[in-house]
């Protein structure tokens, strides 16, 4: 007997199951400014393409390229945006839940190189494989593996938190 097909969930499932995973990656990739913005677009998008993606899709790689897309279109963007001000106004964090210790790693994800930053979030924080994040990011899988471990060596040191006691990560 062959298994039915799969079920479509519907779409409000789908932001209640993945929206958390799209945030994280909409912040590591743009910082806490964009992010939010970067989140709203990328359901926006999703909810329009929705009724045409396959029931067997893989979701949360499908929303995730659809977040890298937008994170690139907020970056093009910013960049041609000159504002000129007569002093930098000071940058607040808006995760409301987020300690002391989750906006000194969010600085630490921040500060890394952007091909590493990039690797990280997609890899760590979307739970997406190398090949995965190579084929989302247009690049090589061994690339993409050396890019995250770099990334990850240089959050170990820089972020003592990141390891357990015994050196390893969680």
């Amino acid at each position: 007997m062959p298994d039915p097909p799969p079920v479509k969930l519907p779409f409000e499932t789908v932001v209640a199951t993945h929206g958390a995973t799209v945030l994280r990656v909409c912040r590591a990739v743009l910082g806490p400014v964009d992010a939010d913005d970067a989140w709203s677009e990328t359901f926006l998008s999703a909810l329009r393409a929705y009724p045409a993606l396959p029931a067997d899709a893989n979701l949360e790689a499908w929303l995730v390229t659809i977040a890298h897309r937008k994170a690139i279109d907020v970056t093009r963007a910013t960049a041609r945006r000159a504002i000129p001000v007569a002093e930098i106004p000071e940058r607040r964090h808006t995760a409301a839940s987020a300690n002391d210790r989750d906006l000194d790693l969010v600085a630490a994800v921040a500060a890394l190189p952007p091909r590493q930053r990039e690797a990280v979030a997609y890899r760590y924080l979307a739970g997406l494989t190398h090949a995965e994040v190579a084929e989302l990011v247009g690049r090589r899988p061994d690339a993409v593996r050396r890019a995250a471990a770099d990334g990850m060596a240089t959050l170990r040191r820089t972020y003592p938190g990141l390891a357990d006691e015994d050196g390893a990560t969680p």
